[in-house]
Order: C-alpha cells, then sequence, then structure tokens
C-alpha cells in the first residue's frame, strides 16, 4: 500500500487496488479499516458492489471475505480493549480514531442498552471502533459481542455492496453525481441505523420490566371496628 497516498483515501484512489488485489484486498483493507486505517470501510464494501456489477467478483465470495475482514479488525480491537483498558488510547494507529472521549460515551450506551449498541454503533464510521474497544474495556462476553457484531456487520456490509452494485449498473449515468449519490448513502445508513436504535431501546426497556416484575400489594393490616 503507497504509504504517501494513505491521508488521501476515497473510493478513486482505493479502487485500483481492490482491482489489482480482488478478494485479498479487499479482506485486507476491512480489516485495517479496523484498526485504524483513515478509510471508511463503506468505500471498500461500494468498492466490491461495483465490481461484481461489472462481473470482476462474484458474491459469494466477496460477501464472505468482507464479513471476515470486518469482523477480523473488530475481534483485534475488542482484544486490545480487553488487554490495555483506557490505555488503548496510547496504542499507535488505533489510538487516533479511538479517543477517550469516544470510549467514555460509548461505555454510557452500554451501561443503558448492554452489548448491542456496538450493531447500532456499526452504522456510524466515527464510533465504529470505539464501541468495539469499549466492549472490551467493559468484559463484555466475547461470544456476545460476536453475535451483535456480526450481525450488523452482515446488515450494514450487505446495505454498502448492495447500493455499490447498483451504482455499478448505472455507472454512466452517476459519474456526475458522486457527491449527491454520498448524501443519499448517508441519509439511507442514518435510517437504519435510527431504526436499530429505536428497537434495542424498546429492547431494553422491555427487558428492565421483566426483571421488576409485577409490583405486589400488601394487605392492610388496618381492621374497621
Amino acid at each position: 500500500m503507497p504509504f504517501g497516498l494513505i491521508h488521501h483515501l476515497d473510493l478513486q484512489t482505493v479502487m485500483p487496488w481492490i482491482e489489482r488485489g480482488s478478494y485479498g484486498m479487499l479482506f485486507a483493507l476491512l480489516f485495517l479499516c479496523g484498526l485504524g486505517l483513515p478509510l471508511p470501510e463503506d468505500i471498500p464494501l461500494i468498492i466490491a458492489g461495483i465490481m461484481i456489477s461489472q462481473h470482476h467478483m462474484r458474491w459469494e465470495i466477496a460477501g464472505p471475505m468482507a464479513w471476515c475482514g470486518i469482523i477480523g479488525g473488530d475481534c483485534m480491537l475488542y482484544m486490545f480493549g480487553w488487554h490495555y483498558g483506557r490505555e488503548i488510547v496510547r496504542v499507535p494507529f488505533v489510538g487516533k480514531h479511538v479517543t477517550l472521549k469516544r470510549i467514555a460515551m460509548a461505555e454510557r450506551y452500554f451501561d443503558r442498552y448492554g452489548v448491542w449498541v456496538v450493531a447500532v454503533g456499526r452504522m456510524f464510521a466515527g464510533i465504529r471502533g470505539a464501541m468495539v474497544v469499549a466492549s472490551g474495556i467493559s468484559r463484555f462476553k466475547f461470544y456476545k459481542m460476536i453475535i451483535a457484531d456480526g450481525l450488523a456487520a452482515i446488515v450494514s456490509g450487505g446495505l454498502f455492496m448492495l447500493i455499490g452494485y447498483w451504482f455499478g449498473n448505472n455507472l454512466p449515468a452517476m459519474q456526475h453525481k458522486w457527491h449527491q449519490f454520498k448524501l443519499v448513502l448517508t441519509i439511507v445508513a442514518i435510517a437504519v441505523a435510527l431504526v436499530l436504535a429505536a428497537f434495542f431501546s424498546w429492547r431494553a426497556r422491555r427487558q428492565k420490566t421483566r426483571q421488576a416484575g409485577p409490583i405486589s400489594i400488601q394487605p392492610s393490616n388496618t381492621h374497621n371496628p
């Protein structure tokens, strides 16, 4: 990877890398995105969708490779959070995008909604890593984090690949409308995240209600004369 371009990563820059490196490069980029590579994971996913539409990749290979790259990077972040705790902000590269402020915010969400906030956090590029790190720092069970994160990765990863596939099929008409396309993409991602947040908020309230149980009414000891 040309390190001189590391601060200028966008769709036009990354697409030739994936065209040359194919599935291995897709996996590597998504893995490194979780560890702090200054590249939103949405971009490799969209590129994969475009390449599928052009018959340079296949769904049944690109999908699992992308999922493994995403989850592999998140597993590393979880282990870093478990091992280093809040000192992870001192770890080179990772600490640049997993800040103390973001970790503290993620921990507040964990206290309120549980490990499923990882699924919601995956929809937002700025806090994805912090959510996973916070789950490690908070010692949430690994399998619970993987289930929540893995399901969310299927939804978000599949969504962006489908959008890339649609974009690839309409590429001639969309070449001069990339900025408008990114705006629509952002709106869709936020809408999905809000729906998930509402669901998990409702689920958390329901669990608290169940744990509280019915309120028992004690009979009065006062007797009428």
